[in-house]
């Protein structure tokens, strides 16, 4: 059995030799973190390797992730080490479902959130992320909006819109989990600490909350902010935020905020993906197309603040 630093250093010769660059997602294991070449959201990843000069994008998280990527960089090799890396919110709803649902709302515009897979934003007007959700829904004119497929996150929409928002029932199981019960218990125990939510979480959770966030509007606000908080999203942005702040204290909201299908990427399995060329993902261009203009016309709304 190979040792970790052996298995490091075959991962950054296959790396030049692939012309490859690693892409992690904040909630990856720190291991995967620490080796990749950028780490953030998965919009802002997906963005990143559009930028690349690099032939292979090995996309470090989950399915819809590395697909956003494919969308976006067609003429690239997308690798996702691991296959069963899905996303159990982006699950909850499929294109024959959100099909039947628009019919009942024929007037309403489609909002889709990036965690999503293609043929579900291939039927959307717009994707948005968790950062600029509420800026996109508002840059509509349709005074109705079908938001898919995160009720928590479109209930978060609600409170700063006029807009009708009609939720999809779908949610993310980690943020969904935290209760306010967490939340109190880290206050008694970090009477100092900030709480700084994601707007995954439900709504009584982010009214015990100091701040609310995106992961990486987190690890933009704290380094300019106080020295102790407490983080109620996936704990695999604590290795980031510790990492980038060795100063200040973080504290996760409860030990139960962990993904499974964020931690199904290894070393190993990164190792495998690149000596074999695993696993590629692509996206049919009819459906690639579709997708494609509903991220291009979120990306048009960011662009014109």
């Amino acid at each position: 059995m190979q040792n970790t630093q052996d298995i490091i250093e075959r991962i950054l010769e296959l790396k030049k030799e692939r012309n490859a660059v690693i892409l992690a997602h904040n909630y990856e294991r720190g291991e995967i973190q620490d080796i990749a070449d950028f780490t953030g959201d998965s919009l802002g990843l997906s963005k990143q390797a559009m930028e690349q000069e690099a032939d292979v994008i090995v996309f470090c998280g989950v399915h819809f992730m590395a697909e956003s990527a494919a969308i976006l960089s067609p003429e690239k090799t997308v690798l996702l080490p691991e296959l069963y890396a899905g996303c159990p919110m982006a699950s909850m709803v499929t294109a024959d479902a959100l099909r039947a649902e628009k019919k009942k709302y024929p007037d309403a515009a489609v909002v889709c959130y990036v965690n999503s897979t293609a043929d579900v934003k291939a039927e959307c007007d717009i994707c948005c992320t968790s950062a600029n959700a509420v800026e996109v829904v508002n840059s509509l004119e349709e005074d109705e909006i079908l938001f898919v497929p995160d009720k928590n996150l479109a209930d978060y929409v609600s409170r700063y819109t006029t807009k009708k928002i009609i939720p999809w029932e779908g949610y993310c199981p980690t943020h969904n989990q935290i209760l306010t019960t967490d939340v109190i218990r880290a206050k008694e125990e970090h009477p100092d600490a900030e709480v700084l939510a994601h707007p995954e979480c439900r709504r009584d959770v982010i009214d015990l909350a100091d701040k609310v966030f995106s992961t990486t509007g987190m690890v933009e606000y704290v380094k300019t902010a106080g020295d102790e908080f407490i983080i109620a999203t996936e704990r695999g942005i604590l290795h980031k935020l510790r990492k980038d702040n060795p100063q200040k204290r973080f504290y996760d909201v409860s030990e139960y905020t962990v993904c499974p299908e964020m931690k199904a990427i290894d070393l190993g399995s990164l190792l495998l993906s690149l000596e074999n060329m695993q696993h590629v993902i692509t996206v049919p261009e009819e459906i690639r197309n579709k997708a494609r203009v509903a991220l291009d016309r979120m990306l048009e709304v960011k662009r014109s603040r």
